[in-house]
């Protein structure tokens, strides 16, 4: 039962939060054979130059794994293979999406992430997990990135409600913050259960 009436909107991040890396031994590869410490791959593949462009709408895909693999010095076999191994370990949390669907019925329900061009394809078409949200906030597709205030601002606007109306959850602390910073709600991701118990806590739900 809904105690908070004053929240209507609860948006969500994607990749960290509803989709997470579970096995890590793909990029653990890479990153042992190219001499990259732990989590510098994410760093290059996501906070690269081209990863970075990407992000607000500026380059593509293949842009960014053409980049990757010039910086890593890979020829085209070596650098598809790397591609297909930095994915493989990730997955939908298919509870936490149904979760975001039974939100739908009393909540609006949004995403803001920062992602490249490719993110709303793959959600409407390879994990068909669009139909969790009443609103998609993808940084390529608006030229905006988190913590940009103006990102949040969006959302709130093409949802139709207040800052202290909504409720935003990611696993970025900076995010977060941005977050709060023009008066949502917010909550850093850990896990799905605290995040779950966070949420409840700020709805009034036992």
């Amino acid at each position: 039962m809904t105690g908070n009436s004053d929240i209507k909107a609860i948006f969500w991040d994607l990749g960290g939060v509803i989709v997470r890396t579970f096995d890590r031994s793909g990029r653990e590869h890479w990153e042992e054979t190219l001499g990259l410490p732990t989590y510098g791959l994410e760093k290059l593949v996501f906070r690269g130059e081209m990863g970075m462009k990407a992000s607000v709408g500026e380059a593509v895909d293949e842009d960014i794994w053409l980049w990757v693999g010039e910086q890593l010095g890979l020829d085209t076999q070596q650098r598809d293979q790397l591609m297909r191994d930095f994915f493989r370990g990730d997955r939908v949390d298919e509870a936490l999406v149904d979760q975001i669907r039974a939100q739908k019925i009393a909540y609006k329900t949004g995403l803001i992430s920062n992602a490249w061009p490719s993110l709303r394809p793959a959600m409407e078409n390879e994990w068909h997990i669009a139909d969790a949200f009443h609103d998609l906030i993808i940084s390529a597709e608006v030229g905006l990135a988190k913590p940009n205030p103006r990102i949040y601002q969006l959302a709130l606007e093409r949802l139709e409600v207040r800052s202290d109306q909504a409720v935003f959850i990611d696993d970025f602390i900076e995010n977060v913050e941005g977050a709060r910073a023009v008066g949502m709600h917010a909550i850093h991701f850990k896990s799905p259960e605290q995040a779950r118990a966070d949420l409840d806590a700020i709805l009034q739900i036992s």
